[in-house]
């Protein structure tokens, strides 16, 4: 299965969780002795592989285990800039999103208590 943007939140963590299942099975380890590699509980990775909710710092102690840590750089690659840029941005890297202002065709409904 590929991950789109269709799938939702849990099918997503349940497709994440079965290439961790597929990763330790190729890899000849039980869930316990991930576990243990990992310094996770078996039932952590019981969980992690059934898509349930863990930690991020469980996810990220079993790709460690796995020897797939290096993967998260092809998930969230760093922005590359190029030396001229860098220079020219000092001191004036952003820190922060500010929400534009509203363009005169656009109006905001005054905010309200949910009631």
């Amino acid at each position: 299965m590929h991950t789109t943007t269709r799938l939702t939140d849990a099918a997503i963590l349940t497709e994440i969780g079965e290439r961790i299942a597929h990763c330790r099975i190729e890899a000849g380890w039980t869930q316990q002795a991930l576990a243990s590699a990992a310094g996770l509980g078996k039932r952590t990775v019981e969980r992690l592989e059934a898509g349930g909710a863990t930690e991020l710092v469980s996810f990220i102690k079993a790709l460690r285990a796995l020897e797939l840590l290096g993967n998260l750089d092809v998930l969230l690659p760093q922005s590359e800039l190029s030396p001229m840029a860098l220079v020219e941005l000092r001191g004036r890297e952003r820190k922060r999103v500010r929400l534009r202002k509203s363009t005169a065709g656009e109006t905001m409904a005054p905010w309200q208590w949910g009631e």
